[in-house]
């Protein structure tokens, strides 16, 4: 990983937090509330899950490895994270198209072709 990545960006990050402490801890309230490992509708292992596969379209390395140890803590499996890579890249793949079905409508002014 380059130095752009380096982990040394989480010292900042207390930095950050130091400007605006009340914004800092309504974040980190609301993050640890939607990952608490109990009182969910959705169990912990599949929103950690979820939380991969958006990490890898939002294309986060801190959140990938962040989500990626939580899911395996949570019980995730190799062949479960390796499917999340795959619903991910469906899902990544898929708005690729249909921005491209947008883009065909702009160009062609509203109207498909053979209607």
């Amino acid at each position: 990983m380059s130095d752009y990545y380096d982990k040394d960006v989480y010292g900042f990050a207390k930095d950050l937090d130091a400007v605006i402490p009340e914004i800092a801890a309504d974040w980190e309230r609301f993050n640890h509330g939607v990952f608490a490992p109990e009182g969910r509708e959705i169990p912990l292992k599949y929103r950690e899950l979820m939380a991969v596969a958006v990490a890898l379209n939002t294309q986060c390395p801190y959140c990938i490895e962040t989500h990626l140890k939580r899911a395996v803590r949570a019980g995730a499996t190799t062949a479960e994270l390796a499917e999340t890579s795959w619903v991910a890249t469906a899902l990544r793949g898929g708005a690729g198209y249909a921005h491209g079905a947008l883009m065909m409508r702009l160009h062609e002014g509203g109207q498909p072709h053979g209607h």
